[in-house]
């Protein structure tokens, strides 16, 4: 019966309890977890530009008895659109970060990589850590990559569709920017 009980749980509680790690019960020392990121990851953040994916994070957990310091490594790849032609394409990921957990009462964020839970809590969730670390790694202008021999590995067609746009669109000069250039000029 508890196994009817399990399904019955919201789908973001499920799938956030994957991506924990329980400090409660750890000893002090070195451990290491290991965690797959797959599309089913990506389904819980709604406006992620990220809907597919496969990477792996791997966590080494140094615990302390006042902190635990956590060092991510996520690797993999995921699947973008180009700004440029719109079409997806499997971009690398490669992250690494760390995050210091202290256990306590701080209503102050002075430094982002610290983390404080309190003193009740016996789980660390890393779910929106993960999330937020392979968005980072992510370029600001996503294009797809040159090939060996420098040329655009976009879809032809469109860019073939952008440059007709582009040179039919340009005009020698806008005659409003003409008149305000001669304003500039008698000053």
């Amino acid at each position: 019966m508890q196994k009817d009980s399990y399904f019955c749980k919201p789908k973001f509680e499920v799938m956030s309890r994957k991506y924990t790690i329980p400090l409660s019960g750890m000893k002090d020392g070195l451990h290491q977890v290991e965690f797959e990121i797959d599309n089913r990851f990506f389904e819980r953040f709604e406006e992620s530009e990220v809907k597919e994916g496969s990477l792996t994070a791997e966590v080494v957990i140094e615990k302390r008895s006042t902190h635990s310091d956590l060092t991510i490594r996520i690797s993999g790849a995921v699947m973008i659109c180009c700004d440029r032609c719109l079409e997806m394409f499997s971009f690398p990921v490669e992250s690494k970060s760390r995050l210091l957990v202290k256990f306590g009462e701080n209503d102050e964020e002075i430094d982002p990589d610290i983390l404080y839970l309190a003193f009740g809590e016996n789980e660390l969730d890393l779910q929106q850590h993960f999330y937020d670390f392979i968005m980072l790694s992510l370029p600001i202008r996503k294009i797809h990559p040159d090939d060996i021999e420098g040329n655009s590995t976009c879809d032809p067609e469109m860019l073939k569709k952008l440059e007709d746009l582009i040179t039919e669109g340009e005009s020698e000069t806008d005659p409003r920017w003409d008149d305000l250039k001669k304003l500039m000029n008698n000053n």
